[in-house]
Parts: structure tokens; sequence; C-alpha cells
């Protein structure tokens, strides 16, 4: 049997780490593109037969394809990561997720017209005036950078896919942490108790709402609805569909150290932070995708694994 041909953008991140893992084994051989040296026999511990270090851009695919061939599929993960590094340096975010998007988007149309390609987007798309589940045709309303680019990046895969029959689904994730995130509130809690701090202080007031999604299950996500990629180019919410709030997360980590800290907030609010952002996710659902790591389960083990990775006892 021939192996399916697999490329992925941004493999060395926390996604991409984790999905190259998923993928990699009979009948797929993965090949990696994005920012980061990489060890080989590391990038090879998760699947990756081949890494290239570098920006998306006509050089380093044409390099990619001579190593690899023309790709079956295209995860492509590479772009600008975080709201707050938006708004430190709204340009690098634009170069890493616009440009890299309309790069790879352009040798696909001119090389591999028909490769599937999966656009792994954000709910940040959104903004922040939705207080109750947001569906895929709801309007579009970003608040930062990140939340811009992301959806400049969605419109020229539609662009793509309608006028050369690029071959696009896009997928909008939520609120994503598991094994492998060394960013953001998670890595954050924990690195202030690793330091004993009895005091902890966070943003925010505790209250806002997120779709917390276990990468294993994000992942299974995305393998399942890359098939569905079509020159319709359609948009599929990845999430939950169940809002928890920071306070919550915050308590489940605290439980999970058995640590005694107090965790405070300052009530201080970061530009481009919605109160809410919950995914209606039925059409993902419909796909015969059920979550399987409630935050129950995933945060403890989330926990579990940074201790074991800062080498904590």
């Amino acid at each position: 049997m021939n192996k399916r041909l697999i490329w992925i953008t941004g493999a060395n991140g926390f996604i991409g780490r984790n999905l190259s893992f998923l993928l990699a084994g009979p009948g797929h051989k993965i090949f990696g593109l994005g920012h980061g040296a990489w060890l080989e026999n590391e990038a090879l511990e998760i699947g990756i037969s081949k890494w290239v270090d570098g920006s998306i851009d006509t050089e380093n695919l044409n390099l990619l394809a001579r190593s690899s061939g023309i790709p079956d599929k295209i995860f492509h993960l590479a772009g600008g990561s975080s709201v707050g590094i938006s708004l430190e340096n709204p340009y690098e975010d634009f170069c890493r997720t616009v440009t890299g998007t309309a790069n790879l988007l352009e040798w696909v149309r001119l090389n591999s017209p028909e490769s599937k390609l999966i656009a792994i987007s954000s709910a940040a798309v959104y903004g922040d005036r939705y207080k109750n589940l947001v569906s895929e045709s709801a309007a579009c309303e970003p608040c930062s950078p990140y939340g811009h680019h992301k959806l400049m990046m969605e419109e020229l895969c539609q662009s793509y896919a309608e006028t050369f029959g690029i071959n696009v689904v896009i997928t909008r994730l939520f609120s994503v942490y598991g094994k492998f995130l060394q960013k953001q509130l998670l890595w954050e809690l924990c690195s202030k108790l690793a330091l004993g701090d009895p005091t902890i202080i966070l943003g925010g007031s505790g209250g806002e709402t997120r779709d917390w999604a276990d990468i294993r299950d994000v992942v299974i996500a995305l393998n399942k609805v890359s098939d569905l990629a079509s020159n319709d180019c359609p948009i599929i919410n990845i999430g939950t569909g169940q809002g928890v709030s920071v306070k919550e997360v915050a308590e489940l980590v605290l439980s999970s150290w058995s640590a005694n800290s107090k965790i405070l907030f300052n009530n201080k609010t970061r530009n481009g932070d919605p109160f809410s952002l919950i995914g209606d996710c039925r059409k993902l659902n419909s796909l015969g995708f059920t979550p399987q790591f409630p935050v129950q389960v995933g945060i403890p083990n989330y926990v579990d694994w940074y201790l074991r990775h800062m080498q904590i006892k």
C-alpha cells in the first residue's frame, strides 16, 4: 500500500508535534516546514521524516517537495501564535500568518493543485461580541491583530478555493491546551506554582469563559475533517461546545498540583481578549466526533506532563 504523504507547516509547535505523533505510522509519511532548529532524532521520535527550518516561501516549499514529492495533504499550522505577541509585534504576526499563507496557496496552485489543504485558523476571528455559543455562520469581528490576520488568512484560502479550485477546509480552534504547550495561562500558572509563590496574581476577573479543548481531541478532529477539503472551502469549529471559566481552570490546576497557593485576579483586561468565547460545534459533532477529554481529565494530565517535563517532584 502506498503511503499518504503529509506536510505539516509549523510541525515544531505545540499542535504540530501532537498532530505529527498522531498521524505518523502505517499509511502516512510526514514532512515538516517551519521555524526552529530540530535535531533529526527528536523529529523522528514524533514521526517527522524530514524537517526544513525556515519561512513558508517558494524556496523552502520547493526544497521540501524535492525531498518528499507532492503532498496528498497539507496541515497548515504555521503562523502567529497568540494575541499577546500580535500586540507586541503586529507586523511579524502579519508576515507569519498572512504572507506565509499567501506563499503556500500560490505554491499549491502552481505545483500541487490536487493536494488537500487543512488551514488551521482561530476562534479569535469572532471577536468579543458573543456571550453564547458561536457558530461558523456568526459574523466575524476580530478585536486583535492576531484575529484580523487569521481572518485574512481565511479569506485568502476562500479566494484560492473559489478562483482556482484549490481544495481547502478551514478549522477554527478554540482554547487548545495539553502536552507541549509552553505558553499562556496553564504554563504561566504552573511556572508560578513551581516557584512556590504563596499568592499568584492572574489577569482578568477569573470569570472569563473559554471552550477548553484538549490537544488529544483536537488532533483527532483535525484528522477527521481533513478529507472535507474542497473548492467549497467549508469552515468548521473545533472545540467542545462547553464553557469553563478561567477561575475554575485555575482551581483544577491547584488541586492537581496539591498546592496551598492562593490565586487572586487583578481585574485588568487586555485588549483583544473577549470575555466569553465558546464554540457551537454541532457541525463537527455531526461528523461522528465526540470529545473524550473534559477539563476534569485534561487539566490534571497537563499538570502531570509539566511536572515530568520540568523534572519537578
